[in-house]
């Protein structure tokens, strides 16, 4: 089992599918940064409990990159100019319209046949000028793997069940003999953006905040996903019992709300790699969620800014843990409803084709 060899000629259009790149910023409002968390002294709104008022939907879409591309080395934060051309660029790259100008093959088309129409990148570039959305380690960069993550990335291709990957975009001579060796946001179990935790992605990039006094819900347009914080001390389910989105608790330390989730299901990964070009071992989904502690910070910093900010703390994926921050914009646009399209209908078609091409393959070796 290999990569499709046009893999690098799809750059921007695999990164639908992988990569952080895409929001809206408005330049009025205060910096998302994690250091204006820190400085700011905007009082938010309060519900009924006296807590701030974070109801409502919220758009992360950014064209800022999860990590900070390599060519920059220690550079933390664009310049006005360098900014703008990265933006260009990024905007030129996401145009799926522009296939004909890349001389991709026209396989591709049925690989990744979506127009620039049905894609929502946004196209503007986070307000802080910062080069990643990475904070932490310093260099905007996710940390080393671990050799054993490393090595799961090379059994992710011989796709033996549980599959952790969210697509199987970029896979050659792959017949699959059943639904269990597809990825999961094929079999519509899990989003490519929708996490936990969120990543900004092509589309659906919306969350919705809903506040009661003992819980939370964190909905996401991708997927539909709805996972329920619970907002007190009670104990996590038993160690054998095991969820998609794990199990979340949640508290307040003073006006940010943190969220830690724990009890993810081993058939998922621990986090989703961007797709990197240049280092194809480092493609794909990296260890299991089974020893995964993810903890997550909403903090309001302005009556239509939320910075979210997460952790990601897996010592047999990762060699440190590391931290992303986003900035989230309130909407009023609606979310509407996700009806997966590939996991309720085109499951029989896509079995069946792998079946034909099985018939037609041993036809020929007659």
């Amino acid at each position: 089992m290999t990569r499709s060899k046009h893999l690098a000629q799809a750059t921007g259009l695999m990164a639908m599918l992988f990569v952080s790149i895409s929001a809206y910023a408005e330049p009025d409002q205060a910096s998302s940064t994690p250091e204006a968390v820190k400085r700011t002294s905007f009082e938010p709104a309060r519900n009924s409990e006296g807590k701030p008022n974070m109801q409502g939907i919220w758009d992360f879409r950014t064209l800022t990159p999860l990590e900070r591309p390599k060519d920059l080395g220690d550079k933390s934060v664009f310049s006005a100019e360098e900014a703008e051309a990265f933006r260009q660029q990024t905007i030129q790259v996401n145009d799926t319209d522009n296939k004909k100008d890349l001389n991709l093959p026209a396989a591709f088309d049925v690989e990744v046949p979506y127009n620039n129409f049905w894609l929502d990148y946004g196209t503007e570039m986070n307000e802080d000028g910062r080069t990643s959305l990475i904070i932490d380690p310093p260099n905007g960069r996710l940390p080393d793997l671990t050799p054993k993550a490393l090595e799961g990335l090379k059994n992710n291709l011989l796709r033996v069940p549980p599959v952790r990957d969210i697509v199987s975009i970029g896979l050659t001579t792959f017949r699959p003999p059943g639904p269990e060796t597809l990825g999961l946001s094929e079999r519509c179990l899990l989003g490519f953006n929708a996490g936990p935790p969120l990543i900004p992605s092509a589309y659906n990039n919306n969350l919705r905040i809903v506040q009661a006094p003992e819980h939370v819900l964190l909905f996401t347009e991708m997927i539909h996903d709805a996972r329920v914080v619970t907002m007190d001390d009670r104990p996590l389910l038993p160690s054998e019992i095991k969820k998609w989105s794990g199990e979340s608790r949640g508290h307040w330390e003073g006006d940010t709300l943190v969220v830690e989730t724990a009890n993810f299901t081993d058939k998922t990964p621990a986090f989703q790699l961007p797709l990197d070009l240049t280092d194809p071992s480092r493609n794909g989904a990296a260890g299991s969620g089974k020893n995964l502690k993810l903890t997550e910070r909403f903090t309001l910093i302005a009556d239509s800014r939320l910075v979210y900010e997460y952790t990601v703390d897996d010592p047999s994926t990762f060699t440190r843990p590391f931290t992303v921050a986003i900035p989230m914009r309130a909407t009023e646009e609606q979310i509407f409803e996700y009806a997966c399209h590939e996991g309720n209908h085109a499951m029989e078609g896509m079995l069946g084709g792998a079946r034909q091409m099985e018939k037609e393959a041993a036809g020929a070796a007659l």
